[in-house]
């Protein structure tokens, strides 16, 4: 049985990679350029987001990075980022988000003469705001900023020096961003070993446009505890006519080291690292039990949500709730957040609010009517789903995995 849209949004997700300045609401954006005087390609809302969902489908990576030109071009004031950061918050709680870590560069919010710190406190004021608001509405929600250098530049001590001041204060970590290629993690080392001393925790975007190089430097060099995207890792994995799958002595490393990936389908479908979600390397993953997490990266430019992330998934692999109960405990077992507050979430909401769902089915298949075979009919006891066969798996060395009742998912891997 494949899960529903209706299960789909009621359940509970947690996303770990979502940048603020791709999420902007498209009639907050219209509202914000008109009052900065920044001219838009389209002025009514529906017809902006359209243009956004196009100009990222169009495969052209210049006209995707584009999209960015005209939401922090709205972004340079302590208002607008308050207000964005509130609505970010909001928006992710009504589509079931009950953790998120959201992205952003402060560097990139400096036109208007704000400093890096009333970057960071706007955004820290408006997204518990947003917070504030959702629990209001019923839809709880914890939200972390994780502080972007983009690597392009040359502020990324600096940024990492004001991840570590505000820790405290609602940021949770460290990411660099912008193009791989010509911009290698190591371009950054004093600002990572300065984290590192600093115990900070540390994302890093590799394996998105470039290869495996990048990700052996962010892993291996330079620390990173999580990969922005990292769907190349694949590139490590082969799989052989028979089904056998090898790894190689990088993928083998990230699989058994539980490193996550911070996987964003759709988006790299746009972006071109992968051709389409079902050709997505995610279920290749997932079957080799990777630390697999599901995120939308950009929720405005790529016309995305949680739930659409989860539906698209479904559709190319046919999974149920069990799969999608694994994602979210993978995501919420890797946030930057302290051990106590991670298991509180994970056994107190994402666990319950997937058992209650599990539970109407229960209820649901009940109230079926007998079929003549004396079984009730699709989906009801005598029903078995199928499973999809893991590959066989190859590595260069011997390892021991844990087992998935020791991280508390029975029958998984995390």
């Amino acid at each position: 049985m494949r899960i529903t849209h209706d299960e789909i949004a009621r359940a509970p997700k947690v996303v770990l990679h979502d940048h603020l300045d791709g999420g902007l609401r498209p009639d907050t954006l219209v509202e914000l350029a008109d009052r900065v005087g920044h001219q838009l390609p389209e002025t009514d809302p529906a017809r902006l987001g359209e243009w956004f969902r196009e100009s990222a489908d169009s495969g052209s990576l210049e006209r995707y990075l584009e999209t960015f030109e005209h939401t922090v071009a709205v972004m340079q004031t302590a208002d607008a980022l308050r207000r964005v950061a509130a609505e970010c918050a909001e928006d992710l709680a009504a589509d079931g988000v009950v953790y998120a870590e959201v992205r952003y560069a402060p560097e990139q919010h400096l036109r208007a003469g704000l400093t890096l710190d009333e970057v960071v406190q706007a955004v820290r004021d408006g997204l518990a705001e947003g917070e504030k608001r959702a629990a209001a509405a019923g839809r709880a929600i914890v939200v972390r900023q994780i502080l972007t250098a983009m690597r392009h530049a040359d502020r990324s001590r600096e940024i990492a020096e004001l991840a570590v001041r505000y820790r405290d204060e609602g940021v949770a970590g460290f990411d660099i961003a912008g193009a791989e290629a010509g911009n290698p993690p190591t371009r950054h080392l004093a600002a990572f070993e300065y984290l590192r001393q600093e115990n900070a925790h540390i994302t890093i975007h590799a394996g998105e446009a470039v290869g495996l190089s990048s990700i052996a430097e962010a892993v291996q060099r330079c620390g990173a505890e999580r990969l922005g995207h990292g769907v190349r890792i694949v590139d490590d994995i082969t799989v052989t006519p028979d089904g056998e799958a090898r790894l190689g002595r990088l993928a083998a490393y990230v699989r058994d080291a539980r490193i996550p990936l911070e996987l964003c389908p759709t988006s790299n479908v746009q972006t071109g690292a992968a051709p389409s979600i079902a050709e997505h390397p995610f279920g290749l993953l997932a079957r080799l039990r990777f630390r697999v997490t599901v995120n939308t990266d950009n929720r405005l430019v790529s016309g995305t949500s949680m739930s659409e992330e989860f539906a698209r998934l479904a559709q190319a692999f046919d999974y149920d709730l069990d799969d999608f109960a694994w994602f979210t405990v993978n995501a919420m077992k890797s946030a930057f957040l302290p051990y106590d507050e991670r298991l509180a979430l994970i056994n107190e909401v994402i666990k319950p609010g997937y058992a209650a769902i599990a539970a109407d089915r229960v209820v649901a298949r009940m109230r079926r009517p007998l079929s003549e075979s004396g079984r009730y009919r699709q989906g009801g006891p005598g029903t078995t789903r199928p499973q999809a066969r893991s590959p066989k798996v190859s590595v260069p060395t011997t390892s021991s995995r844990r087992s998935a009742s020791s991280e508390g998912l029975p029958g998984r891997a995390v």
